[in-house]
C-alpha cells in the first residue's frame, strides 16, 4: 500500500488483512484505543465508548479544517458514520468528508467505504491535483526553510564541531542486502562476506592499531560490545560505522538464518540521555564512542 503515496494519479483501494486476527487476541486497534484511553485519563470506559470518543475528535477535526461541506456538523457524522466500531468506522468518515467524499449524503456519486471496498481493483480518481497551498500550515503561509528554532542553534552547533577531540563519533548504516532486519533470515541474501562490521577510516584503523578482520571493541556511555572491523576510505577520520537491525543472539529468536548469522546490536550503545536540543529528539547517530583492539569478536557488554 506504501508504492500509493507515490502514484501518478488519485487513488483509492481498500486492502483486506491478508491474515485474519487470532480470536483470541485484541486486534492492534483496540490495544491502541485503551492505551489511548488511559493516556488520555479514560481508563475503564468501555471500547466502544472509547471508540466513539475517538471519532468524534477525528470528525471535530475534519470540520475545523476547511471542510468541503459546510452544513456538515460532528452530530451528523457520528449518526451516520458506517462500521459501528474500530478503524473502517473513521475511513470511512474520513472519505465521506473528503474532496471526494460524499458528504454523508450529499453527493450520491461521492465515496464511501462500501463504494471503496466493493471496487476490487481500486477506484481511478483522475490526475493528482496541486495542493500545497491547503496543506502549509506556517504562520507565513510558506515553507519555511530557516526557522528561528533552527537557525539560533547554528551557533552552538559550530561550537561544537569546533571543538578538538581525541574521541570518535559512530554512525548507522545501510546495507543494499539486509536494508531491514526481517532480510537477515532469507538464505539468499546471507550468503558471502559478513556485513554486519564496524567501518574505521585507514587513518584511525593505523592509529588505533586495528587490522581489517580484526575484531574491535566500541563502547560508549552506557554500553559496549565487540564487531569485527572492516577498514574503507569510504569514512572520513574521527568516525566509524556499524549498520543497524543486527544483533539476533537475543533469547528467544526465532529466525533459524538470521540466527546463525547474529552480528551486534548498535542499539546497545545509542545513549538514552542524548537529546537534539533544537528539536528535542533522541540522538541516533553521531554517537560519542572509544575504539580499541579487541580479540573476542561478538561480545557484548550492557
Amino acid at each position: 500500500m506504501g508504492l500509493y503515496n507515490l502514484s501518478v494519479r488519485n487513488v483509492a483501494k481498500w486492502s483486506w488483512p491478508a491474515v485474519p486476527p487470532a480470536a483470541q487476541l485484541p486486534e492492534t486497534w483496540q490495544v491502541l484505543a485503551t492505551l489511548s484511553a488511559r493516556l488520555m485519563g479514560l481508563g475503564g470506559m468501555p471500547l466502544q465508548a472509547i471508540d466513539d470518543f475517538i471519532l468524534r475528535k477525528f470528525a471535530e477535526g475534519s470540520i475545523d479544517s476547511d471542510s468541503a461541506w459546510p452544513s456538515l456538523t460532528v452530530d451528523e457524522i457520528m449518526e451516520k458514520a458506517d462500521g459501528g466500531i474500530g478503524p473502517q468506522r473513521i475511513v470511512d468518515m474520513l472519505l465521506r468528508t473528503g474532496p471526494y467524499g460524499d458528504g454523508f449524503g450529499r453527493r450520491p456519486d461521492g465515496l464511501t467505504l462500501a463504494a471503496v471496498q466493493a471496487a476490487t481493483h481500486g477506484i481511478d480518481l483522475g490526475p493528482l491535483q496541486p495542493r500545497l497551498r491547503a496543506v502549509i500550515n506556517t504562520p507565513s503561509g510558506v515553507i519555511e526553510l530557516a526557522p528561528p528554532t533552527m537557525v539560533n542553534d547554528v551557533p552552538r552547533l559550530r561550537a561544537q564541531m569546533a571543538k578538538r577531540s581525541d574521541g570518535m563519533l559512530l554512525i548507522g548504516r545501510r546495507d543494499l542486502r539486509c536494508s531491514n532486519s526481517f532480510m537477515h533470515n532469507l538464505p539468499a541474501l546471507m550468503k558471502g562476506r559478513d556485513r554486519c562490521t564496524l567501518q574505521v577510516s585507514p587513518v584511525d584503523a593505523e592509529r588505533i592499531g586495528l587490522a581489517d578482520g580484526a575484531s574491535a571493541r566500541i563502547s560508549s556511555r552506557v554500553g559496549s560490545l565487540v564487531a569485527p572491523v572492516e577498514v574503507t576510505a569510504d569514512l572520513m577520520p574521527g568516525v566509524v560505522s556499524l549498520p543497524h537491525g543486527w544483533g539476533h543472539d537475543e533469547a528467544g529468536a526465532r529466525l533459524r538464518v538470521a540466527t546463525a548469522h547474529p552480528g551486534v546490536n548498535t542499539n546497545v550503545l545509542t545513549d538514552n540521555q542524548a537529546y537534539d536540543q533544537a528539536s528535542g529528539t533522541a540522538v541516533l547517530f553521531g554517537t560519542p564512542v572509544t575504539i580499541e583492539a579487541a580479540r573476542e569478536p561478538g561480545v557484548t557488554l550492557r
